[in-house]
């Protein structure tokens, strides 16, 4: 009898809950944990830098969504014949900020370079990592690049990048908003967005699994725009300033 109870149990049980692969940037670490934990399934999310994840996926990687911080990764992908990218969609925006550790002193962006020494300024691998990148075109705009860069300690990603802010290691970096939100650490200045290219974080549906899908649809939803935007991001068509 326990035999046959223990097959009726199998056969007949409720359906299991959706379950998602989500590979995302690291700097969407809390904020996206928020919006998965409105979504009617288990999600399970790998952070990293967007470089590293698009180059896992491009190698077999089983994600079933792709969150990147820039549309250039998502376009990797899109590029790539052994990838399918079956849907595609601009998710939101951040800002760049100039923060410092409790040691480091006040500083305006343009007069960073009087107050580096040694190599004290984190940011992201400014050849793969988008902070890191946008970073590296708004120093250069400013004709600050060649004067910071012998200063410049690089990062998988930006939130290693805060960490070394964070426990003092270095004295200064440049991050996202949304992370200087999370943190202790000082938010000295803003960068201004016509400093570099636009901040544009994407998403990309890789699975035609139900739901993958369903969780593409919450992702985009009206309902997680708002939890992003409570953790310092920027809704999509909102003025960045």
């Amino acid at each position: 009898m326990r035999l046959i109870a223990l097959i009726c149990l199998v056969f007949f049980a409720s359906p299991s809950r959706a379950e998602v692969t989500v590979f995302a940037a690291a700097s969407l670490r809390g904020a996206l944990d928020a919006v998965n934990a409105e979504f009617e399934g288990d999600v399970r999310v790998s952070y990293a830098s967007s470089a590293t994840l698009a180059r896992q996926i491009a190698q077999g990687a089983p994600a079933d969504v792709f969150v990147s911080a820039s549309t250039d990764w998502v376009q990797y992908l899109e590029d790539d014949e052994f990838v399918s990218v079956l849907q595609s969609a601009d998710l939101m925006s951040n800002r760049l900020v100039l923060v410092a550790s409790s040691k480091a002193s006040e500083t305006a962006l343009e007069d960073l370079p009087y107050k580096l020494e040694g190599r004290n300024l984190a940011v992201g691998f400014v050849d793969a990592v988008p902070a890191g990148i946008y970073a590296q075109q708004a120093f250069e705009n400013l004709s600050l690049w060649e004067r910071v860069a012998p200063h410049i300690v690089q990062t998988d990603n930006v939130r290693a990048a805060l960490a070394l802010v964070e426990l003092g290691e270095v004295g200064y970096g440049v991050v996202y908003q949304s992370d200087a939100q999370s943190t202790d650490a000082r938010v000295l200045d803003v960068v201004p967005s016509e400093l570099h290219s636009e901040i544009i974080y994407k998403t990309a549906l890789l699975s035609e699994a139900p739901d993958a899908m369903s969780y593409m649809t919450h992702l985009t939803s009206v309902e997680a725009q708002l939890v992003f935007a409570e953790f310092g991001f920027i809704a999509k068509g909102a003025d960045d300033g």
